[in-house]
């Protein structure tokens, strides 16, 4: 048989302080449920604790109870958490250890075995610790063997205090709560704060600033060539990258190669795209020229060697189709351009709409863009349907229609001789350099007049051009210094 709780009285309401009537279920002021007070704890037995004797408001109590009275000492109070202080040692409590000797002894025996100063007798110049009790309430301050206290003025303090040293310093302390701890020796230092320390996954441990990534800002120089890639203002991400390098003819001459690659935004993993493009080409072409082959000829293996280094990404594992029907159709996609200095030939070849230009030492001579971009607004200039103007102002203008990738409908390198008559500086560029300097005079106004002597100083303005343009893509450039021999004349050109 269920039985229903009586609901306490309350002497008011929780809700509004006034008193409720008897029986009511909801405060007839404030509405206030009364059921949902806690009902009153059934008897749970309590010790009762004696006031201590010697306080104002402890009553007379008769001589056989006094010695079975428990005199508390005062407790602390409490902090602003309302937890409270530490407990006293037992030596502020009376009673006996195991031998039966009062705990008050004990103390007094510690006391006499520290050291002392020099002129002061044990047990004097301080108080030796309680009685057999301890003061009651408004009565002289705790003794000194009573209370433990944290000097960091002196270095031995905490041995003699009892307590335990301190095994770091403490924060609150104005000396220790500056500034941060420096980075360890060798490690990164935060780009913002310039003082925290970042972590393997490329966050400052003390303002949580993500850090720049390798390929956010790339440089490299050789002597005869120098590459910068840039993030530019925009992307979140590089999806450019370049490779650069040197070689040996059979004959002994030097060849000098750049690759600069762009990865298509709209595929998956651009930069991985354009990151195998180019390293696939660079290597490819090192091996050709180096074993004798004609640089055109390597200029055309390289670019097929990008191809399908990018079109290797776009393999899943069995059964990757069945989460994805239409991941081929987004398959990793980039563009590619790429120059060879060997001999007194340049050799150019290109997919896409990445570009070379070449910019003569003596700038009154004309300059000139050696390749033709893969895109719509060139068809549209081809086929004599607009003119250069009309197409580059059109929204489609920068789509391509030509790519490395599994999803390219056919690949057609194209690749160019050169042999240049006179020295000037080869340009290799993405688009995200040549938006700002479109023609050909445009991109020799913007190369620095010392660009032949300083590649990557030449490299970086350009760089540097583009970001003030307002850099809305990723930014790659390579310069290669073009020399020619003294007695050379003429030019020929070949185009496949």
């Amino acid at each position: 048989m269920s039985q229903s709780q009586q609901q306490p009285a309350l002497p008011k309401c929780p809700g509004c302080e006034e008193p409720p009537a008897a029986g009511d279920l909801f405060c007839g002021a404030c509405g206030y449920d009364l059921s949902a007070v806690p009902a009153r704890p059934g008897d749970r037995p309590t010790v009762p604790i004696t006031v201590p004797l010697g306080s104002p408001e402890a009553p007379a109590a008769p001589a056989a109870r006094t010695a079975e009275a428990v005199r508390w000492p005062a407790a602390p109070e409490t902090d602003s958490s309302d937890v409270p202080a530490p407990v006293h040692r037992p030596s502020d409590l009376p009673g006996t250890d195991s031998g039966g000797r009062p705990l008050a002894e004990q103390e007094r025996e510690q006391v006499q075995k520290q050291p002392q100063e020099p002129g002061v007798a044990a047990g004097q110049g301080a108080s030796v610790g309680p009685g057999p009790g301890p003061e009651p309430v408004g009565g002289p301050e705790p003794s000194a063997a009573a209370v433990r206290h944290d000097d960091r003025a002196a270095p031995d303090a905490a041995e003699h205090s009892g307590d335990f040293a301190l095994a770091a310093p403490d924060p609150r302390t104005a000396e220790h709560a500056a500034a941060p701890a420096a980075p360890a020796a060798g490690g990164k230092v935060c780009v913002a704060c310039r003082s925290g320390r970042v972590d393997p996954d490329g966050y400052c441990e003390n303002c949580g600033h993500a850090q720049p990534r390798e390929r956010d800002h790339m440089e490299q120089e050789l002597d005869a060539v120098a590459a910068v890639s840039d993030r530019g203002l925009r992307h979140h991400r590089n999806e450019d990258s370049f490779a650069v390098s040197s070689t040996a003819l059979p004959d002994g001459s030097p060849a000098v190669v750049a690759i600069v690659c762009d990865g298509v935004s709209s595929a998956s993993r651009p930069d991985e795209a354009s990151a195998a493009a180019a390293n696939a080409a660079n290597e490819s072409l090192l091996e050709s020229l180096a074993r004798g082959t004609h640089p055109q000829q390597a200029m055309h293996e390289a670019i097929v060697a990008a191809s399908e280094a990018v079109n290797a990404l776009a393999q899943e594992p069995t059964g990757a189709m069945e989460h994805d029907a239409h991941r081929h159709q987004n398959a990793p996609a980039c563009t590619l351009v790429g120059a060879v200095m060997a001999g007194e030939l340049l050799i150019v070849g290109w997919v896409g709409d990445s570009r070379v230009y070449w910019v003569p030492q003596d700038r009154t001579q004309p300059t000139a863009r050696l390749t033709e971009d893969d895109s719509w607004a060139a068809q549209m200039v081809a086929a004599g349907l607009m003119n250069e103007a009309e197409a580059y102002a059109d929204e489609r203008a920068h789509a391509i229609t030509g790519w490395l990738g599994a999803d390219a409908y056919e690949l057609e390198p194209h690749t160019a001789a050169f042999k240049p008559d006179r020295p000037g500086l080869v340009v290799v560029c993405t688009d995200g350099l040549w938006n700002y300097a479109e023609s050909a005079e445009e991109m020799a106004a913007a190369v620095p007049a010392d660009a032949q002597e300083h590649p990557l100083r030449g490299a970086q303005v350009l760089v540097g051009h583009a970001l003030d343009g307002g850099g809305h893509d990723n930014v790659t450039v390579a310069l290669l210094p073009f020399a020619v021999r003294p007695q050379g004349a003429g030019s020929a050109c070949e185009t496949v």
